[in-house]
């Protein structure tokens, strides 16, 4: 039978590019190394931090290895569930395996090496860009490491096949006929024999068996069997789960065995009303998520991922999008059991590499994200990519995204394709008729425009393509605990605005039922280590929770209204506890029908409403004022507001250090002949132009002024010298397509900002 240990304890960590010669023993007599255990990030504290400045390299893990006490002629692999972003696995000091993509379960053959009884296991880890790697570019942090556990897995000659995308080895799928299902197994074998055979057993909930099948073991072999009375997986209304159990089976020894959960679901998107589960009506209405974590960086265990998909049970989704790549095994387990409808992708984000070999890496991940989780019931849309024209339009875009659709569905015609699409491609592009579904990130609200603009987009998108599955993939603001006001607007950072935003977008959300999907950017505040916004350095702060888990801001309580069934309240402003006035405004969130409010221990009011409770001319009679909000059916909510003589300078943001270059840098342009003739582009050696990268045009205050001149005169976003951070692996050249809303606007605005770069001469 299958042996699986974990070889996660021990390792030692350096940061060097290549292997000492003794390892590992060797190492505890040299400096610069440390003892780690796996999970592990070497970038979880520079990752978030702020500077953009995180290590970007290659370093090394060692560790010895015991042979597992199995029979001589077993196979042994070693097993790597995630590292960041290549690794090259070595073997007794030889190099065995590379393996180039960051998000995916790979394994290596160590049966050889391990003869002795004993080897030494070194991975040579590596996280910076490469142009045949993805993600190229991104808002988010590339965190290096052996983030995910590492185990050895032994097995017989004849086992299921381990050497095939990191899978299983085995897939399932169903299909629904009245009451019961049929469900279509699938096995992969490696060195069968004429007499052995594949079993499937298939277990309810309680552990009954209720189906059964048989078949010759093959490389290739395929069978069916029918669950009678199915009980189906209808989401978080019921994640019903069976277990299916595969057993390879020689004369009367069982050689291998493997189990997935099953769930026995149908689904379709409706472009009218929406997505539908098992025929019935399921908007779907989620998040997004990214898998990283304060001071943990992507290394985490399996008790986080347990916890994270809590927390967004609790706020009553019933999607979830995991952005934007293959994540840990333990989060899709946890999303069938929970119900959660997922959205899974690769990392074809941002920008397309020129590099050729950049696409067939994208084919191997697509590849790896579909093989290694074909049995996930959850999984109901592959995503092909992210904002990829954030970059530019570059030439084979659009044929590598009809490719990548192609693929996917020659490898799984049970699911749906999609992707999402950046604010500002047209709604006439050519890439809005790829997938099967597609969806938009849209910031009005935040990047640019008023947050009312985006129901009227979405109505103008929806007339034009009456028949086209359409969603909202991103949406979000920032919010920050610490900054507060009495008249939010766009662009404070205060928690009081993000959940006047969220107020809005959950309210035209519901609304609108022909939105398939509609998934909040984002569920946590993640790393970003190039950001520096709103007073907070290294990390993107639009979370409805906090990156260490700690606080959910107010905008969590207002979907948690509108979402889920379990009855709360929730007193909104509880951070700004310092009040300076005689009379406030209560507001409250709860998905009851009324609610109570008390002052000091005395009933105020009763009030009726729907998801949002208003109480006005709340008086502050004590210095210290405890305020209590009731409903039936569930816990009260407490909290104390303090009274005092002058506003609190601390609740309001300081103004950042280029703050008054962004303003400057609006009229840069001011008065320019939107109809005069164009100059033409020139390039003079030694100076600026608009083939440099972002990153070094930002490194000059001149040029860093007429970019964002150039971008806040001509583009559809007001930007600052902080938010370009996150494109600094880009020409401002190829910038300029995600920034401006026009083909026309985009060349003035390249023309004009080219003069003026060529002005400053380089250092």
């Amino acid at each position: 039978m299958r042996i699986v240990e974990s070889l996660n304890k021990n390792w030692k960590f350096s940061k060097r590019s290549e292997l000492p010669e003794q390892v590992p023993c060797h190492c505890d007599k040299q400096e610069g190394w440390e003892k780690v255990e796996i999970p592990h990030s070497y970038n979880a504290f520079d990752g978030q931090d702020g500077g953009g400045d995180y290590y970007r390299g290659k370093v090394v893990y060692v560790k010895r290895v015991n042979r597992p006490n199995v029979p001589e002629d077993y196979k042994i692999y070693v097993e790597f569930e995630g590292v960041n972003s290549i690794a090259e696995v070595f073997l007794n000091g030889e190099k065995v395996c590379e393996h180039r993509g960051g998000y995916s379960t790979f394994r290596v053959d160590a049966t050889d090496a391990l003869k002795k009884g004993k080897m030494e296991l070194g991975v040579i880890v590596d996280n910076k860009n490469y142009s045949d790697v993805y993600p190229q570019m991104a808002d988010f942090t590339f965190y290096g490491g052996i983030y995910r556990d590492v185990n050895i897995v032994a097995v017989p000659q004849t086992h299921f096949c381990l050497d095939y995308y990191g899978s299983k080895g085995v897939a399932f799928d169903t299909k629904i006929m009245g009451k019961d299902a049929r469900v279509n197994l699938n096995s992969w074998v490696t060195n069968p024999q004429e007499s052995d055979m594949v079993q499937f057993e298939i277990y309810d909930e309680e552990g009954e068996t209720v189906a059964e099948a048989f078949t010759p073991a093959k490389e290739v072999s395929s069978t069916a069997t029918v669950i009678p009375s199915v009980h189906l997986w209808q989401g978080v209304k019921d994640p019903y789960l069976y277990t299916v159990v595969a057993r390879l089976i020689r004369h009367n020894e069982v050689l291998d065995e493997v189990e997935a959960n099953l769930g026995v679901r149908e689904f379709y998107v409706d472009p009218e009303k929406g997505f539908f589960l098992n025929g019935e009506s399921m908007p779907l209405r989620g998040v997004s998520r990214h898998q990283d974590m304060l001071g943990k960086g992507n290394a985490l265990t399996e008790e986080d991922h347990w916890d994270d998909a809590y927390m967004i049970a609790e706020l009553g989704a019933n999607t979830v999008r995991l952005a934007h790549y293959q994540h840990n095994q333990a989060f899709y387990d946890a999303c069938d059991e929970l119900g959660f409808i997922v959205w899974a992708e690769i990392p074809f984000i941002s920008v397309m590499s020129k590099d050729p070999k950049g696409h067939e890496n994208c084919r191997e991940q697509m590849k790896e994200l579909i093989y290694q989780n074909y049995n996930h019931p959850s999984i109901c849309f592959w995503g092909i990519s992210n904002e990829i024209t954030i970059g530019g339009e570059r030439e084979g875009l659009q044929e590598n995204l009809e490719d990548l659709n192609k693929l996917v569905k020659e490898l799984d015609t049970t699911r749906l394709t999609t992707m999402a699409q950046v604010s500002a491609l047209p709604k006439e592009s050519k890439q809005n008729q790829i997938t099967d579904v597609l969806s938009y990130n849209h910031y009005f609200g935040w990047y640019g425009g008023d947050y009312t603009e985006n129901e009227k987009w979405f109505d103008e998108f929806h007339a034009m393509y009456p028949d086209r599955g359409f969603g909202i993939s991103e949406y979000g603001c920032e919010g920050i605990v610490s900054w507060h006001t009495d008249e939010p607007k766009c662009k404070d950072y205060t928690e009081e605005y993000q959940a006047e935003y969220h107020e809005h977008m959950a309210k035209i959300i519901d609304e609108r039922p022909y939105l398939w999907a509609t998934h909040i950017w984002n569920m946590f505040d993640f790393g970003c280590d190039a950001r520096d916004e709103g007073g907070v350095k290294g990390r993107n702060n639009k979370g409805l929770v906090t990156l260490d888990r700690k606080i959910k801001k107010d905008a969590y309580f207002i979907y948690k209204a509108y979402w889920s069934e379990e009855p709360f309240v929730h007193i909104t402003g509880r951070r700004y506890a310092e009040r300076p006035y005689e009379t406030m405004t209560v507001k409250v969130y709860s998905n009851q029908k009324e609610v109570t409010l008390y002052v000091n221990g005395e009933e105020k009011a009763t009030v009726k409403g729907d998801k949002i409770f208003l109480f006005e001319n709340i008086e502050l009679t004590e210095e210290i004022n405890v305020i209590t909000a009731k409903a039936d059916g569930c816990t009260a909510d407490t909290v104390t507001f303090k009274k005092v003589s002058e506003p609190n300078p601390a609740y309001v943001r300081p103004e950042e250090e280029d703050d008054s270059l962004t303003d400057g840098a609006r009229n840069w342009f001011e008065g320019v002949d939107e109809n005069g003739e164009l100059p033409e582009l020139t390039f003079k050696e030694g100076y600026y132009s608009i083939h440099d990268l972002v990153s070094e045009i930002l490194e000059n205050d001149d040029t860093a002024n007429i970019l964002i001149s150039a971008i806040n005169t001509y583009g559809t976003m007001q930007t600052k010298r902080s938010m370009l951070g996150i494109m600094g692996g880009v020409s401002f050249l190829d910038m300029s397509a995600m920034v401006a809303s026009e083909p026309e606007k985009a060349d003035r605005m390249l023309k004009m900002a080219n003069v003026e770069l060529q002005k400053i001469k380089k250092a």
